[in-house]
């Protein structure tokens, strides 16, 4: 089985877009058995909470289910827990390592370093976009299904 950790800032929208995002193409490919997937946040800010209202408006939008989920906080015991951590920004990686200390199985990245144009998704609680947000992670999340194929 292979686990999967989305990672935001707060968990409410582009680490909890990219779970429903990554679940529903793995559903769709018939492997779901094989995998787990969840997200979490680096920061304390929103534990608790839904996910944000244009996240869910937009997955609604396209067809994709939006699962039952609430903000919780990555943990230093995640990195023995997931094969992939994947954080969505540069700031988010920097905060991930200093949750767990050191990454020496190398599983922390970022969602867009498996595409051929690696970059930061911008955070849509900032930028207020989150169609470019869905279509970034729609990339990130279709590269990482390529990269898992080959563990699988």
């Amino acid at each position: 089985m292979i686990k999967v950790l989305f990672v935001c800032h707060g968990n409410i929208c582009r680490s909890t877009m990219a779970q429903f995002v990554f679940q529903d193409m793995i559903n769709k490919q018939g492997l779901t058995e094989q995998f787990y997937i969840d997200s979490a946040a680096t920061s304390r800010e929103e534990i608790g909470n839904p996910p944000h209202h244009g996240t869910v408006h937009k997955l609604k939008h396209i067809g994709i289910p939006i699962l039952p989920h609430r903000a919780v906080q990555m943990t230093k015991k995640d990195y023995n827990k997931y094969d992939y951590l994947i954080g969505m920004d540069s700031m988010n990686i920097r905060n991930m390592l200093r949750i767990v200390s050191s990454d020496p199985e190398h599983k922390i990245c970022r969602l867009l370093d498996f595409t051929e144009h690696p970059r930061d998704i911008a955070d849509p609680w900032y930028t207020g976009n989150f169609d470019l947000t869905y279509e970034n992670i729609k990339e990130g999340c279709e590269a990482l299904l390529e990269d898992c194929w080959r563990r699988l």
